[in-house]
């Protein structure tokens, strides 16, 4: 190793640098193969949100949900320009800090036009992008995977029923869309346990907890009190995006500027998450258009068009 990270290790506990970079890199390389399919284009996602009405006209809802979304359009801009670049070390964490901004306000998008609401906070977002547009099925696969009930035996079981003997996994790149699914299933189990595990530390804090007498959740009573919070808990797409940007953008920060030379391997993640990105606004796109007030949305694309100062990353007439 080196200088920094020798003093690093001695001092954090931090994960080996390989496999931090790999689980980086492989995740959004199998994202990409997975909306590299007919699934996103037009035609499609057109005939897959063809059966959404109307929602009940509310301006103000709408003009939410197309400022959400010229953010999260523009954020996808600026990864189509980075995505260009020759050399992408010095704005590969910007670039994964611009992907999780167009995923996340592309969600928002799609909350307000299904809706009206507007979360102030990213669990918040996450929370009510799970029960008002996964749980009902407006989101194109692989985005819609979700795991409810984070007990430990329901997370194994939910993961082997979603993969359905497909087990791969992360430690390589995938090369096909069946690798890649699995590759993407391998993440949603990790982000799955590190919920869990996220939520047992908060329970072992716990005044119940502590009056308990105990220190791990082997009994009943102290199973009870993990499950009672583990069971009402799940993972979705967006959720998963929050802990990749928080990964990528702080704990794995050093394997993505230092080191060893991986240009070659960075300029495809770059790629990745351009396409990754593109795909999931389009998407956003297709569903907004379908629910807001008859005429707004050929208003908004009008408008953006004619006055947007960076190049659209999608053909808003979703010709």
């Amino acid at each position: 190793m080196s200088w920094l990270i020798d003093r690093l290790y001695d001092q954090y506990e931090l994960p080996d640098a390989k496999y931090a970079f790999q689980g980086t890199t492989y995740w959004m390389r199998a994202l990409a193969i997975l909306v590299n399919t007919n699934a996103f284009e037009n035609p499609s996602l057109r005939a897959f949100y063809a059966g959404q009405n109307r929602r009940a006209p509310n301006e103000e809802a709408d003009t939410l949900a197309f400022g959400c979304l010229l953010m999260a359009l523009h954020n996808a801009a600026s990864l189509a320009k980075l995505s260009d670049l020759d050399e992408p070390y010095s704005c590969v964490r910007s670039a994964i800090v611009s992907w999780y901004y167009s995923i996340y306000y592309a969600s928002k998008a799609m909350i307000a036009a299904t809706n009206g609401a507007d979360p102030q906070s990213h669990s918040d977002t996450a929370n009510i992008f799970q029960s008002e547009i996964v749980d009902r099925g407006l989101v194109v696969n692989p985005f819609q995977y979700s795991i409810k009930d984070l007990t430990p035996a329901s997370i194994d079981d939910q993961i082997t029923a979603i993969r359905m003997g497909n087990n791969f996994d992360l430690r390589e790149a995938p090369r096909n869309t069946a690798e890649a699914l699995g590759g993407a299933l391998s993440y949603l189990k990790g982000t799955a346990k590190y919920k869990q595990v996220e939520i047992e530390d908060k329970v072992r804090e716990s005044r119940s907890f502590r009056d308990l007498g105990v220190s791990n959740f082997r009994t009943n009573a102290a199973k009870e009190l993990r499950d009672e919070r583990l069971s009402p808990a799940f993972v979705n797409f967006l959720y998963e995006a929050f802990r990749y940007r928080g990964k990528a953008n702080y704990r794995d920060a050093i394997y993505l500027s230092y080191g060893l030379d991986y240009t070659q391997a960075l300029t495809q993640f770059t790629e990745d998450l351009a396409s990754v990105s593109s795909a999931y606004v389009n998407m956003a796109a297709h569903y907004i258009s379908r629910r807001v007030a008859r005429g707004n949305w050929e208003n908004f694309a009008d408008d953006i068009i004619a006055n947007a100062r960076f190049p659209l990353p999608i053909d808003l007439t979703l010709a």
